[in-house]
């Protein structure tokens, strides 16, 4: 009878394997669902996924473009050098982290420093963990044997050749050419766009800095097969997308106008002053042949070549120097000019007709007007005005601006003219405009009060008035060349790293100044005199076999004592600023040369020698082209052929000069 009847436990068992089947029945739908949503949906972003896993995208570095001097001498160029990249997520902390520190010789504190970073990077959320992260770069060559010896055992862990910027003439034309430096996180935010990622390095300053984007060039990448412990794998076919390889393009090189035998032999010229500059620019053409800024720096030092305690080192250097290192003495300081401005003096008064060049004035070594007297350096007697820019005559001057109307404006208008209180616009570096002081300005700038005394200093290039080497070279050029005014020229060609010419630029002007000959031949022969008379300000330090024309200058500096400075330990910078600007030869003039020697006392002392060695090593290194030239050698871009000769650029047409001097040579 009990087995006719329905157990209860079977029963419910009956009823609980329902409930389990029906559990089971939605498991396999769900699983059906999700199957279908990773295989059909998502099938493309999934494979993409899986592609990942075993595929890796490695960046090849580019090569920057090779700076070049008009002869063709490398400036700055690339040498090569190994990083070391990690992608943290792949990285074993456990097991190939000591390995690769102990390959790499990394110290403990940078070994701290590095794990954090890492570490840090792997507890995130962003996409950089799964990037290439710059751990270790410019390693020695035995680090890179250890990496390449034992890659097998390091997954994660790539060594990747980078070139590192090479500057062979070291601190010659540091701050022409400038440096590179890592760009830092503020600058990343913006340059993302443009390609850059942590660890590229730009141009700080100068050359590097202005053309970048042409030196830069375009890195490329590569799709290698990895296995699961990321090691390279040969292979790849129909797994690895095409393109599986795209190459990186190097930069643009860059051939300068500059010669590096003139910027060496400017080097030699100064090294018995502690610091100044020194421009060397071709009067027919606008082109620098030489721009030289004492104190230097190494541009290897800052570039990063020799690690970052070498660049903390250089960077201190740079700014507790009191002699400002890190100042371009050619473009970004200004000074007041002395008695090199005195021939811009001369000509505002002689295009206005305001003296008679001939008519003598009388030095008896000062000038008394109102209740100051203003000094001059010697006792002349009697001289006219060529005669007065010969031996630098201030009281002849003075006479100008108190006796004959010669004010600051009608001497601010003339230094307009010649370039003076503006930009050469150059583009490189930050460039100082100088100051050509007005009437105006000078009244504004002391609480409404003008005193006649400021236009005697301002006739002087005194007071107020200030210029860079730069502009004052510039200038000089145009008296030389007949007024022409040129936008200066310090990049001759882009090219192509196989030597072909992608852009060529041409000679610019900036403007011409109208003036009447006979004036502008009266400071010519003023400024020959002034090398070649007894009495002028550099015929004592004149050098046989150097043709050259030049006007001296010594111009003050504020004598001024902070709170708590001693005298003695700051007399040097309490020290007159020497000059020499002139040009060479007399006929037919090609260079304009202008010497700087901050806080170096008298100009014809200390600034003229150096003027005279820079245009003899010029004719010295022009005489050996020509000879090269001669035997049928390889012709310097943009060069004249011979002295009197037809240039080989395309400089503009000048006006002829009284004299043979100026126009086309």
């Amino acid at each position: 009878m009990s087995l006719l009847v329905q157990r209860s436990d079977v029963s419910e068992f009956r009823r609980r394997f329902r409930w389990i089947a029906l559990f089971m029945l939605l498991a396999f739908l769900g699983l059906i669902v999700r199957l279908f949503y990773l295989q059909i949906l998502e099938s493309e972003e999934n494979s993409a996924i899986a592609r990942e896993n075993i595929v890796r995208r490695i960046t090849l570095a580019t090569t920057r473009g090779i700076i070049r001097d008009r002869n063709g001498e490398v400036l700055a160029a690339s040498r090569p050098s190994y990083n070391v990249y990690v992608v943290p997520r792949r990285l074993d902390m456990e097991t190939v982290w000591p390995k690769l520190m102990e390959y790499l010789g990394v110290g403990v504190d940078e070994q701290a420093r590095l794990q954090t970073l890492i570490t840090t990077i792997r507890a995130g959320d962003g996409p950089r963990k799964n990037q290439q992260i710059l751990l270790k770069e410019d390693i020695s060559r035995d680090a890179v044997a250890g990496l390449k010896t034992h890659e097998a055992e390091l997954p994660g862990v790539d060594v990747v050749p980078v070139p590192v910027r090479y500057y062979p003439h070291e601190e010659v034309g540091a701050h022409v050419l400038g440096y590179m430096a890592e760009v830092d996180a503020e600058r990343l935010a913006t340059l993302r766009s443009e390609g850059y990622v942590e660890g590229d390095r730009t141009g700080v300053s100068g050359i590097e800095r202005a053309w970048e984007s042409y030196l830069r060039g375009t890195r490329g990448w590569e799709k290698v097969l990895v296995d699961a412990r990321g090691r390279r794998r040969p292979g790849g076919e129909g797994i690895i997308e095409d393109p599986r390889r795209v190459d990186p393009i190097p930069g643009r090189d860059l051939r300068l106008t500059l010669d590096a035998g003139i910027q060496k032999a400017i080097d030699k010229a100064m090294r018995g002053e502690l610091a100044g500059g020194v421009a060397l620019v071709d009067v027919r053409t606008g082109r620098i042949l030489g721009l030289y800024s004492k104190p230097g720096y190494d541009s290897n030092a800052l570039s990063g070549g020799s690690g970052k305690q070498v660049i903390r080192d250089a960077f201190k250097r740079l700014y507790t120097d009191p002699l400002k290192p890190a100042l371009d003495k050619t473009l970004s300081g200004a000074y007041p000019p002395g008695s090199t401005f005195k021939p811009f003096t001369a000509l505002a008064a002689l295009e206005k007709g305001l003296i008679d060049p001939r008519q003598s004035s009388q030095c008896r070594g000062s000038l008394t007007f109102g209740k100051r007297t203003f000094r001059c350096t010697h006792v002349h007697g009697a001289v006219a005005m060529q005669r007065a820019i010969t031996v630098s005559c201030n009281v002849y001057f003075y006479r100008l601006a108190a006796e004959y109307g010669v004010g600051m404006d009608l001497i601010a208008e003339m230094g307009q003219r010649f370039g003076f209180g503006a930009r050469t616009g150059i583009g490189i570096n930050a460039e100082a405009p100088g100051r050509m002081p007005t009437k105006a300005w000078m009244t504004l700038r002391n609480k409404g009060q003008f005193r006649l005394g400021f236009g005697l200093n301002a006739a002087i290039g005194q007071g107020a008035t200030t210029v860079t080497v730069l502009q004052l070279a510039l200038a000089y050029a145009a008296l030389a060349n007949g007024g022409t005014l040129y936008q200066p020229q310090i990049v001759r060609a882009v090219e192509t790293s196989a030597g072909t010419v992608v852009q060529e630029f041409t000679p610019r002007v900036r403007r011409q100044i109208e003036l009447r000959p006979e004036n502008l031949e009266l400071v010519h022969r003023a400024m020959v005199g002034g090398v070649n008379e007894e009495g002028g300000t550099a015929y004592r330090v004149r050098v046989a076999g150097v043709d050259m024309a030049g006007k001296t200058g010594t111009a003050q500096v504020s004598h001024k004592l902070a709170r708590g400075q001693e005298a003695e330990k700051v007399w040097y910078f309490n020290r007159e600023h020497a000059w020499f600007s002139g040009y060479a030869p007399t006929r037919s003039p090609e260079v304009a040369v202008v010497v700087l020697v901050e806080h170096g006392g008298a100009g014809g002392k200390h600034a003229a020698p150096v003027a005279f060695e820079v245009i003899r090593a010029y004719q010295e290194l022009e005489h050996q082209h020509r000879e090269v030239q001669a035997k049928g050698g390889p012709k310097p871009p943009g060069n004249p052929s011979s002295a009197g000769g037809k240039p080989s650029g395309d400089r503009p047409r000048q006006r002829p000069r009284p004299g043979g001097r100026g126009g086309s040579p």
